[in-house]
């Protein structure tokens, strides 16, 4: 890690007095799901090196290219408070001036809003929303009409004294008395009938289909189990996030390094504690990362926020399981062990005594080198 860049500091602790690192991110990712686009004001000193980072709003932000050199700029419409002392003006800014990370667009340039791009879904979802609010508004019961067997005078009256004597969430229940053989009758269909409780649960699919949020994370559990709720969360790391994650990292690239700076260093975002599996599956990884030597045991220790092993007790040291060997090496080591056996000894004679004329220790020896010599039979 480039501790001593001047970029660290901001990028991973505080981008400037007012916010911590958290916030400005949370912020700026928030721009880019609702408007498409984040921008966020370089601050810089007399040496060209960057003293702070602060986020600006995409609604107020418009981006036109100069028709002499080429360049692109920025107008800042400054119609709030948010910048003080600049207020109901516009403020250009230069492109060295703004870290821009774009979302999907056209042109590589300005990013779509996701909000916009999904209009039509999302107003669905809220006629639905503003269906089930009145629904319930007139004490769940649905509208109707009132027949009236004569002519009546004054029909908006009746339909006034109707509304306030029995229409609302409080007058639910109330037993209604009509006279002159008027008759009530429902003309509206029950939210069973019309699918309200089905079209509401497609909806929240919906919304998670356009962010790229498994249904789980905003707590639509029917799909998930025990045996895949793990698999999904590491899904939504790689699917989800890392596409927004590399534009930010991109842009920082782009915006905030110098260019002789771009082939050295590099932001990275750490995810590996949302890849983490079950604690019985990282402890096996990590016994196979520190048996094959690609893992020391402070690196474990590292990654499961423990306190580290001192270097002189070997908490850096790397180990290797000394038993492994190359394909072709793999007879070497039990033919080194094997007995040398030179020509004479081939060419002698067997000794043909019997057992009794010898000794037990030399007629079993015998014995193993004729079982030896036939294969083993």
């Amino acid at each position: 890690m480039a501790l001593d860049h001047p970029l660290y500091k901001i990028l991973y602790r505080q981008p400037n007095p007012e916010m911590s690192s958290f916030s400005f991110w949370e912020a700026l990712m928030c721009h880019l799901l609702l408007w498409g686009n984040a921008y966020a004001q370089i601050v810089r000193d007399g040496k060209n090196e960057i003293l702070g980072l602060y986020p600006l709003l995409p609604e107020n932000m418009e981006i036109d290219r100069d028709p002499k050199s080429g360049d692109l700029f920025y107008t800042y419409h400054a119609y709030t408070d948010e910048k003080p002392g600049e207020h109901d003006k516009d403020i250009i800014f230069q492109r060295d001036e703004i870290l821009h990370i774009p979302g999907l667009g056209f042109n590589g340039l300005v990013g779509f809003s996701p909000i916009v791009m999904m209009k039509n879904a999302l107003g669905a979802a809220m006629a639905v929303e503003r269906y089930g609010s009145a629904f319930f508004k007139n004490g769940a019961q649905p509208a109707g009409v009132l027949e009236h067997p004569g002519v009546l005078k004054n029909p908006e009256k009746i339909r006034e004294n109707w509304t306030r004597v029995y229409g609302g969430s409080r007058n639910a229940h109330r037993i209604a008395v009509l006279e002159e053989g008027m008759q009530y009758k429902p003309i509206s269909l029950p939210p069973e009938d019309s699918q309200f409780l089905s079209t509401r649960e497609f909806d929240v699919e919906e919304i998670c289909r356009m962010f790229q949020v498994p249904p789980h994370l905003v707590q639509d559990l029917k799909r998930s189990t025990f045996n895949n709720i793990e698999h999904q969360g590491i899904a939504f790391v790689q699917y989800s996030l890392m596409p927004w994650i590399i534009r930010i990292e991109k842009g920082i690239i782009k915006d905030l390094l110098l260019e002789e700076e771009q082939d050295v260093y590099f932001p990275k975002f750490n995810v590996d504690g949302l890849m983490r599996g079950d604690y019985q599956s990282r402890m096996n990884a990590y016994a196979i990362g520190v048996g094959n030597g690609f893992l020391s045991p402070n690196d474990v220790r590292r990654l499961e926020n423990m306190d580290l092993i001192p270097h002189d007790l070997g908490g850096d040291d790397y180990y290797l399981n000394g038993s492994y060997n190359k394909l072709q090496d793999a007879g070497a080591a039990y033919a080194a062990n094997q007995p040398e056996h030179s020509d004479d000894d081939t060419n002698e004679p067997e000794e043909q005594d019997t057992p009794e004329e010898e000794t037990d220790d030399r007629f079993l020896r015998k014995k193993r080198r004729k079982k030896y010599k036939n294969g083993g039979m």
